[in-house]
C-alpha cells in the first residue's frame, strides 16, 4: 500500500482507502447523472413552481427578452429554465 491511498482508523491502524466506486446511485463531482427524470414524470411536477424557480425564471426571461406566465408548474418552469439557459448561455459550463 502506498501512503497516498492509506488513511488511519480511530486507533491509528492504517487501512486501504476505498478505490472502487460504490454500486448504485452516486453523488459528487465525477458522478454521471443517469437518474435525471423528465420533468413531466415528476411526482410533484404539477405543483406550482417554487419561489427559487420563479426568481430564476424572471432573471432568465428578462435576459432573453421574453415574458412568461407566472402560473407555471414545477415541471413547466424546469423546462423553461433549461430552454432559457441554452438561449442566454447562463447556467452552462464553458
Amino acid at each position: 500500500m502506498t501512503e497516498s491511498n492509506m488513511h488511519s482508523t480511530p486507533d491509528d491502524q492504517p487501512t486501504a482507502a476505498p478505490t472502487d466506486q460504490p454500486e448504485g446511485e452516486v453523488l459528487g463531482a465525477d458522478a454521471a447523472n443517469t437518474t435525471e427524470k423528465d420533468p413531466n414524470d415528476w411526482v410533484t411536477g404539477d405543483e406550482p413552481m417554487t419561489g427559487a424557480q420563479r426568481s430564476y425564471l424572471d432573471t432568465l426571461a428578462r435576459d432573453a427578452g421574453e415574458t412568461l406566465t407566472a402560473d407555471l408548474t414545477k415541471a413547466e418552469a424546469s423546462e423553461h429554465i433549461d430552454r432559457l439557459q441554452e438561449k442566454t448561455g447562463r447556467g452552462t459550463e464553458s
